[in-house]
């Protein structure tokens, strides 16, 4: 357990220098192409109900996913989170301007005071953030395990989908029984169905 722990730890600490390393050019380059190919995702078009995250550090930026999703008059769902009972919430969020405040993990997240929760089963697609994946669809998030936590929540028929740059994706992510793998994984170059 602890090794697979350690070999997590070291992955995390690769992929963030890999991540430093690229120039903030190629980087957004990178982004607006992932999110193009997320933008053409047939699962993506279809869904109503869609769950996006605000990045952290070394997960590919959404905020220009988030209000891409809007235009495309989707309604948008977005983690609030609980540190001290490692829970999240999903929430709806209609206007990202001012119906996000900053959380207690220091991310934006949505006002519970303004936004309501989401049921899991309402959720057509989840867009899930990682730090390092692999193509059989296992990640490495921040450690906490939020991620892990919902992922057994949502239907079968709701497509996990991971967003990562091809620099994130290693041969093989270290795997504990409580991790939870996502259905398929959007880099800049390619779509990776595990499905």
């Amino acid at each position: 357990m602890d090794e697979v722990r350690e070999k997590k730890h070291e992955i995390r600490n690769e992929i963030s220098m890999a991540i430093d390393s690229l120039p903030d050019a190629v980087r957004r380059d990178n982004t607006r192409t992932i999110e193009n190919r997320l933008f053409e995702f047939a699962n993506f078009l279809e869904s109503k109900i869609v769950m996006l995250y605000i990045n952290g550090m070394n997960e590919v930026e959404t905020k220009d996913i988030i209000k891409r999703a809007f235009e495309f008059g989707k309604i948008v769902v977005l983690p609030a989170f609980e540190p001290t009972k490692f829970v999240m919430k999903p929430m709806k969020v209609d206007n990202p301007g001012k119906d996000l405040v900053t959380g207690p993990r220091g991310f934006l997240e949505p006002n519970a005071a303004k936004c309501k929760v989401v049921p899991f089963d309402c959720i057509d697609i989840a867009i899930i953030p990682g730090i390092a994946m692999d193509e059989k669809g296992g990640r490495i998030g921040s450690g906490e395990g939020y991620y892990d936590r919902i992922i057994p929540k949502f239907p079968m028929t709701t497509r996990k989908v991971g967003l990562v740059f091809e620099d994130q994706l290693v041969p093989q992510v270290p795997m504990e029984s409580h991790d939870k793998h996502v259905d398929i994984i959007i880099t800049e170059k390619r779509v990776i169905y595990k499905i």
